[in-house]
């Protein structure tokens, strides 16, 4: 059994007014197998942040189904989805989502704060993950203090402190200066060596030639992917330059 599943997804959005009909995905099936690094591509409009919106259980689709260790998100209640992302689900924003009035340190532990964990535990686990990440000498300060690379960071620390079964990253290094985000990259193939599942959306070639797959989304489907294999990142970020280059001049289906 594949560690996530996404079935025959599909998702149509009704505009407010005129009620025109928009079809973000259309059919989209793929699977990743536990402790993968998969990156999704597309032109924007291409529907690959409705679907990681889906995945994340932060979205509805029209029809279709979407199994994370055999369970399907989409028919989780209302009343368990919170939890679940919690317990199941680790993520990390392009505008990093930080809260200005907590302390770095409070910004990470607050994932086992709502899981009602006792501090002492929560110490335990802060302190490892902040030097693992290069932040354990700035966990007082606040996030304006701080700059984009190491907000980045604390992101990551906070979407990986509840050991989650997946991270899923929305443009982790978009806002990011080319050092800050070679770091990030470097940590999301870090821990993706250790063992940690990861699904990233990007529109950065550099980002994703990092990863060990790459679907292409075009026109609301999984229009092609890439299997890293034995190549470099060099080669790897020619051969999603090739494939992107195709997808713009409207090139067949492979």
């Amino acid at each position: 059994m594949n560690f996530l599943e996404v079935n025959n997804l599909k998702k149509i959005y009704t505009t407010r007014f005129g009620g025109n009909q928009v079809r973000a995905l259309s059919n989209v099936s793929f699977s990743v197998e536990k402790g993968e690094f998969v990156a999704i591509m597309g032109e924007s409009g291409s529907g690959k942040t409705t679907l990681l919106n889906i995945i994340a259980s932060l979205d509805k689709p029209t029809s279709g189904e979407v199994k994370l260790s055999g369970e399907n998100i989409v028919s989780i209640s209302e009343k368990r989805i919170s939890a679940f992302r919690r317990e199941n689900l680790g993520f990390i924003f392009q505008d990093f989502n930080l809260l200005d009035n907590f302390s770095v340190k409070d910004n990470i532990l607050l994932p086992l704060v709502l899981e009602g964990r006792k501090y002492d535990e929560m110490e335990k686990y802060i302190r490892p993950l902040a030097e693992k990440l290069a932040i354990d000498d700035i966990l007082t300060k606040f996030p304006y203090e701080i700059s984009g690379g190491q907000k980045q960071r604390t992101a990551a620390a906070r979407a990986l402190i509840t050991a989650p079964k997946i991270i899923l990253a929305d443009e982790p290094t978009g806002a990011l200066d080319s050092r800050s985000a070679e770091g990030i990259l470097e940590i999301l193939s870090d821990i993706n060596k250790e063992g940690q599942t990861v699904l990233m959306v990007t529109h950065s070639l550099k980002a994703a030639s990092n990863a060990g797959r790459v679907l292409f989304i075009k026109d609301g489907e999984v229009f092609h992917q890439i299997y890293k294999g034995n190549m470099t990142n060099r080669d790897m970020y020619q051969k999603i330059s090739d494939t992107l280059t195709g997808l713009a001049a409207g090139g067949d289906k492979k």
